[in-house]
């Protein structure tokens, strides 16, 4: 067995132990998920960190950089200003006490809104953890050749057993760890590679001036809003994110949180496109070494997992990869606890058993979890490569649902009516325009735009019109979403 598969293996493990000896700690479905209101803001930091830079960043980011370049930066900028804008909103969002995103929609809204907004979440987050499938069975066969099938199944069933374990505790302090071990790995990275390449200079020459430009392949034209504006819709609303507010200690907490969380993913993610643009200088040829990737024309996704095997000292990229191995499954871990967190608070308690015992709440968490991750196993071969699933699952939500949670906390005259449309609509549109209407178009003309500019027009439209066209909402409706520090 080589040091790489060695190291990954026992990492992981490592995880499920640590995943085990916190369930110990769970007794309630609320410290299942949101880890008994009781995280500092260091843990916040790092688990924020830790699942929003997941195999979309460090394979689907990486990719792209690979092809295009430093404007591959238009993805990951859209989280940049979204976090920004959600700085404005995490104290409150703590305040309001809610366990889930639904929960601020029927809050603000009505049930309805509370139903498809879990509906939407279950698509969307779905088809997020099966990318991470997807992504941990390359990282596999990259490092000891075992067959991606395998290795996706591998780490499926890690995920669902660390994730079933115990919910946000076990997510939040190995996230952590794991943020350190990767920040500090892909700096490093970043600083070797570019040295081999010979320095900016060096990688100019071997790349090309298309490379350092603003615009570039994928990333022109209507690629900027295609890959900008998916990103912030999803951070804006991201449903991972609001329950890292609603675990924290206190408001203040969530508040502080969001400065790391802002430094740490620019400075992140800007290393891993100046890794991507590097790999792109010294090895070309991803597709001739990689060809059983490249049949999904997915070679240069695998760039930063072979740079670390290729360049790095072995025991330090093993540490840097087992990294990698791990915010693949911790990014698949939240985005499997998040829907399995809806359809149990936001349908099951909500509407069909609301008198239950805690132990209850808790083994019914974990049946979903494992549900969940059977469906989103089954959903691994529905898209050719992870960028592709990324973008979707992120118009998918940022469309449906983040219209109407913004509206929630900035627009008084947001209706019921109103935010239950806005998301139906967004989600709507977006099944319609990626399955049925996209694939009729020409790709040189229309068929170019991805579903994020029909599906937003539709859901900010469909909650600015029908609000108007309905009755003003009660003040209690919009009350708890304006409260200040101290206020009753």
């Amino acid at each position: 067995m080589n040091v790489y598969l060695l190291t990954i293996l026992v990492y992981l493990l490592s995880l499920v132990g640590v995943g085990a000896w916190l369930a110990r700690r769970v007794r309630t479905g609320e410290d299942f998920m949101v880890a008994g209101r009781s995280l500092g803001v260091t843990v916040l930091v790092g688990t924020l960190l830790a699942t929003w830079i997941g195999s979309g960043s460090i394979i689907g980011s990486a990719g792209l950089s690979w092809r295009v370049g430093f404007a591959a930066l238009w993805g990951p900028s859209g989280a940049w200003l979204g976090i920004l804008i959600v700085s404005l909103i995490a104290a409150r969002a703590r305040r309001l006490g809610a366990v889930t995103v639904p929960d601020i929609l029927e809050t603000r809204y009505n049930a309805a809104a509370r139903i498809l907004g879990t509906i939407v979440t279950v698509i969307a987050y779905t088809v997020i953890t099966s990318y991470q499938f997807r992504a941990g069975g390359m990282v596999l066969q990259l490092v000891a050749g075992v067959d991606v099938e395998v290795g996706i199944a591998i780490t499926a069933l890690f995920v669902i057993a660390y994730t079933a374990l115990a919910g946000m505790l076990s997510v939040a302090y190995t996230d952590l760890v794991n943020g350190v071990i990767l920040t500090v790995g892909l700096l490093v990275t970043a600083v070797v590679v570019v040295g081999d390449a010979g320095g900016f200079s060096g990688i100019a020459t071997r790349v090309g001036p298309d490379h350092f430009r603003p615009f570039n392949g994928e990333a022109s034209g209507v690629g900027v809003p295609n890959l900008f504006l998916p990103t912030l819709f999803l951070l804006l609303g991201e449903s991972n994110m609001y329950g890292r507010f609603f675990s924290a200690r206190s408001a203040g907490v969530a508040a502080r949180a969001m400065v790391g969380w802002i430094i740490g993913v620019v400075v992140i993610e800007t290393a891993i496109v100046i890794i991507g643009v590097t790999g792109r200088a010294l090895y070309p040829n991803l597709a001739e070494l990689y060809p059983q990737i490249e049949a999904t024309g997915s070679a240069s996704e695998v760039v930063i997992p072979h740079m670390i095997v290729s360049t790095l000292h072995p025991w330090i990229g093993a540490l840097l990869l087992a990294a990698v191995a791990a915010i693949i499954v911790s990014t698949a871990d939240s985005f499997l606890l998040t829907p399995a967190t809806n359809l149990v608070h936001d349908v099951w308690i909500r509407f069909v058993r609301p008198e239950r015992s805690p132990r209850h709440t808790l083994w019914m968490l974990r049946a979903v979890v494992v549900g969940l991750g059977i469906w989103a196993y089954a959903q691994v071969t529905w898209f050719p490569n992870v960028l592709q699933a990324a973008l979707y699952a992120y118009t998918m939500y940022g469309a449906g649902i983040t219209p109407a949670v913004l509206a929630a906390f900035f627009w008084k005259r947001a209706t019921p009516a109103g935010g239950a449309a806005s998301v139906a609509a967004g989600m709507a549109v977006t099944l319609g325009w990626e399955f049925a209407v996209q694939p009729r178009l020409d790709p040189a003309g229309l068929g170019a735009v991805d579903p994020v500019i029909p599906a937003l027009l539709a859901s900010v439209f469909t909650l600015v019109v029908v609000s108007l066209l309905t009755t003003a909402p009660a003040r209690e409706k919009w009350a708890p979403f304006y409260r200040v520090e101290g206020e009753a």
